[in-house]
């Protein structure tokens, strides 16, 4: 099994951390980085392979990570010398990959088993497989609903939910082989182009523990939070 990182972006939300740093780099509990967590999951999870697609402060990410034998990984990288989106990288590097992968965030702080999200993709032989979590957003604000200048129903401070997705998926190659190198490519265009071909993803429900580190609030949470869910997050540690 192999897996593709996406740790190329600036991490501009993230300032001041990342001012110095890149995002994935970012210490969680003191003790580990968010990338380094990463791939500890993905070796004990039985993946060999990781490409890191790097761009912004690269340089330090390579000397971190370095070949990954201390995980018993091999990792490989390919630089991002301009943005490409979430998924130009990927296209970059889809001769090295085999027909199925896994494609992640750098700045995910998960207990995602992903084993089974790649196993499950192939069995249901999916252009993309998409790993969701349920996410609540409470508007603090009374919500009107108005139909030609008419009031037609009012809620006060209602609660949405949706299914958001995770920022890691399962990939089959041959859905990217559309795309041209060296262009940028998006999530959301990728998944709007299958969608619009009558090739519709799959979605992998995940219901255990996900954060995206985006924000300075979020990283907060995230070192709040790594004492409680340590050994969810490193197991075999």
């Amino acid at each position: 099994m192999e897996a593709v990182i996406l740790a190329g972006g600036r991490g501009v939300r993230l300032r001041p951390y990342t001012t110095r740093l890149p995002k994935p780099l970012v210490p969680i509990g003191e003790d580990h980085a968010i990338l380094e967590i990463v791939l500890h999951q993905l070796a004990y999870q039985g993946f060999s392979k990781v490409t890191l697609a790097i761009g912004h402060f690269g340089h330090l990410i390579r000397s971190f990570v370095g070949d990954g034998r201390r995980w018993g990984l091999d990792v490989v990288y390919i630089n991002e010398f301009q943005p490409l989106g979430t998924l130009g990288p990927v296209v970059g590097a889809r001769d090295t990959l085999p027909e199925n992968f896994l494609v992640m965030n750098g700045d995910v702080l998960t207990d995602i088993d992903t084993r089974s999200l790649l196993r499950a993709h192939v069995a249901n032989a999916a252009p993309l497989t998409v790993a969701t979590y349920r996410r609540q957003v409470k508007v603090d604000l009374g919500v009107i609903e108005a139909d030609q200048g008419s009031i037609v129903d009012f809620i006060e401070k209602p609660t949405y939910d949706y299914r958001v997705s995770m920022g890691v998926y399962a990939v089959s190659r041959e859905a990217l082989a559309r795309y041209g190198l060296g262009e940028a490519l998006g999530f959301d265009r990728f998944i709007l182009d299958l969608i619009r071909a009558g090739r519709n993803p799959s979605e992998f429900v995940h219901e255990g523990y996900w954060l995206d580190i985006g924000r300075p609030d979020d990283y907060d949470r995230a070192n709040e939070e790594f004492g409680r869910m340590r050994s969810s997050l490193l197991k075999g540690a």
